[in-house]
């Protein structure tokens, strides 16, 4: 069944969603806390290993960097696009309106949660290339892994961070069920070095996820997101 994959994906966010809630109700704030620093902590070091893997290369005189013009030109690119739409206050915007429809507008953290979480489980190439091959071919195994690990991932946050988190659910399933359904169209343009660059820019975003996780909200990823589109641009020049 084309689309399954994606349908596994968003339930796999809910359960771990319930199952944060649930376990954040039995932990005392000072533990929520303490776990909110280790989710990000977490996130900073996945995104921080994906980045060096696509800016460090080991050849016979050691490790070498490359790919720095790439960073810079689809970051800034991306960003200046992102800022000129202003993509961070329209999911903030979904956000507030999401908690005022499922009843939840007393709680504060609600919309960071939300987008945090969404940042988190959107950006990466798992989502593009088990997408594509679970529209060509009905093959939904990289989105089941994905599934797996979105469902650990946002357990955690729920823990840390609130019932928000769960909704991130809606745009996985609005991203992936997109490109499931465009599959055809997009493939072409998934060469190898597009997938590559969207693993080592997302890897990026990634990290400035975590930044925010940590330290609080210092780099809007949200208006970064187009730097992703760049990406897939650079690897046809």
């Amino acid at each position: 069944m084309i689309g399954l994959g994606t349908l596994i994906n968003a339930g796999a966010i809910v359960l771990g969603g319930l199952l944060g809630l649930f376990c954040g109700r039995l932990i005392k704030p000072r533990i929520q806390e303490g776990l909110n620093m280790a989710c990000g902590i977490s996130v900073l070091f996945i995104g921080m290993a994906g980045a060096l893997t696509g800016m460090l290369q080991l050849g016979e005189k050691g490790l070498s960097s490359g790919n720095t013009m790439l960073v810079v030109g689809c970051l800034a690119l991306g960003t200046l696009v992102g800022e000129l739409l202003n993509l961070e206050d329209a999911f903030t915007r979904f956000g507030e309106w999401l908690k005022r429809k499922t009843g939840n507008a007393k709680d504060k953290l609600f919309v960071d949660a939300f987008v945090t979480a969404s940042l988190t489980v959107c950006i990466g190439a798992m989502a593009i290339v088990g997408s594509i091959q679970d529209g060509m071919t009905g093959d939904y195994s990289i989105l089941a892994t994905k599934a797996v690990l979105d469902l650990i991932i946002i357990l955690v946050m729920t823990c840390s961070m609130g019932k928000g988190c769960a909704f991130s659910a809606i745009p996985v399933f609005i991203l992936q069920g997109s490109v499931t359904l465009l599959a055809r169209l997009i493939k072409p343009l998934m060469t190898e070095g597009a997938l590559v660059n969207i693993s080592f820019i997302g890897a990026i975003l990634i990290f400035c996820v975590g930044l925010n996780l940590v330290w609080g909200k210092k780099v809007r990823v949200a208006n970064m997101l187009p730097s992703l589109l760049f990406a897939v641009g650079a690897a046809f020049l």
